[in-house]
């Protein structure tokens, strides 16, 4: 066999296993889409509950420039209103 075949070889082996490997931690590592409690995208802000029981539970939300109020969510991502009015969300503590 060649010096060249050899090398060749080697390298198209080592290129399949690191191609592999990304392919495995890509799958491995997932984005966090909708993340647990508070979070906003560019125009929206939500509450994701993230549970197994099915509880829903109480939260506080923070607004601009008006009162805040509690709201009971379920399991989930519930859709809290306009990002620029929302200053955010938190768990008080109890189930509703």
């Amino acid at each position: 066999m060649s010096l060249r075949r050899v090398v060749t070889g080697a390298l198209g082996s080592v290129a399949l296993v690191l191609t592999s490997l990304g392919a495995v931690t890509a799958q491995a590592i997932p984005a966090a889409a909708d993340p647990c409690g508070f979070y906003e995208t560019s125009s929206d802000a939500y509450y994701n509950h993230c549970t197994s029981d099915g509880s829903r539970v109480v939260i506080k939300v923070r607004v601009a420039y008006a009162s805040d109020y509690e709201r009971c969510v379920g399991p989930g991502t519930t859709w809290l209103g306009s990002a620029a009015k929302i200053q955010g969300a938190h768990y008080v503590g109890r189930t509703c």
